[in-house]
């Protein structure tokens, strides 16, 4: 943990959040809280949930049941509103205009808060000029942020992987959001790359942006969050500290594959099992199998070799 919680009221509230997709549920009744000048991370196994679950807060999904509200204000449910309310993301893919420049790029990320229109844009009287020289003069701030001023003029698909992600980073933020998501913004990054990442989110923070981020790489997280929350298959496990979430033993279980008490879908597995020993007591037992070491592994996790059920989830939540 890299501060203090705060103590700062609520940036964002997610109530009740579940996501489904027909008889698929990929998010149960999520709660969450995001406080002024505050990183949290959300963190879980593949397959938990979490992008589906940043989906749920920008717009991109309309939650099945909950609320989302930013500030007090209950969120719309089309994206470009939520941007312009204040909330921004990254994604797990990068997303980038690969043959815009990295200004032009970072552009982009201003027009939620320029108020020159269709006509003016046309006509391109002074307030239009104006305008186009304080984004750019925004857009170069940004870039001297993120360390990528000197790339200005650079095509974005010219740019290495670790400053692509800056960039996507920086047209976030040319949004004036007041709450930034980012979605595994190290996937893939080496350690000097996870390092200055961490500096960043750590400098945005501090700047008064609250910061809600998803991330594998466990070391990152607990370096930098104040509160961390993790998902499993769907539903809130635990949220705390870092110190809190790392003792957990069902945190620990969840990772590694073996089953917890009140696990999701436990009841549903001690039912089959049930069901198995009784036909086995019948002498009904069905043939044996070759995996059957691995009998004893919570759902969600199929031994080695077999597909895991629901395979074919919605773009979003392969993780």
């Amino acid at each position: 943990m890299t501060t203090p919680t705060s103590t700062a009221g609520p940036v964002l509230e997610a109530a009740g959040v579940t996501m489904r997709f027909g008889g698929l549920t990929a998010v149960r009744s999520v709660d969450l809280t995001v406080r002024a000048g505050e990183i949290v991370g959300l963190i879980g196994p593949n397959g938990a949930g979490k992008t589906t679950f940043f989906n749920c807060l920008t717009g991109l999904y309309v939650p099945t049941e909950g609320i989302v509200s930013f500030r007090g204000t209950r969120l719309s449910r089309k994206p470009h509103l939520v941007t312009k309310a204040g909330v921004a993301r990254t994604f797990q893919n990068i997303r980038l205009f690969a043959n815009m420049t990295v200004l032009e790029n970072t552009l982009v990320g201003r027009h939620t808060r320029t108020k020159e229109g269709l006509w003016s844009a046309l006509l391109r009287g002074p307030g239009f000029h104006k305008a186009e020289r304080s984004s750019e003069e925004r857009a170069m701030e940004l870039l001297e942020f993120t360390g990528l001023a000197a790339k200005r003029d650079h095509l974005a698909r010219n740019l290495s992987y670790g400053e692509q992600r800056k960039l996507e980073i920086a047209r976030a933020l040319a949004s004036e959001p007041g709450l930034l998501l980012l979605d595994e913004p190290t996937a893939g990054m080496n350690p000097q790359e996870t390092r200055a990442t961490q500096d960043l989110v750590l400098a945005i923070r501090d700047q008064g942006t609250a910061v809600l981020v998803i991330e594998h790489d466990m070391r990152f997280i607990f370096n930098l969050c104040d509160r961390v929350a993790v998902l499993v298959q769907g539903e809130k496990l635990v949220e705390g500290t870092s110190e809190v979430v790392q003792a957990d033993e069902r945190v620990i279980a969840a990772y590694l594959g073996t089953p917890f008490e009140d696990a999701p879908g436990a009841e549903e597995a001690a039912e089959v099992r049930a069901a198995e020993e009784q036909a086995r007591a019948a002498g009904h037992a069905p043939a044996a199998r070759d995996d059957t070491a691995h009998a004893d592994l919570p759902p969600g996790n199929p031994p080695p070799g077999d597909s895991p059920p629901g395979n074919s989830a919605p773009e979003g939540d392969a993780r």
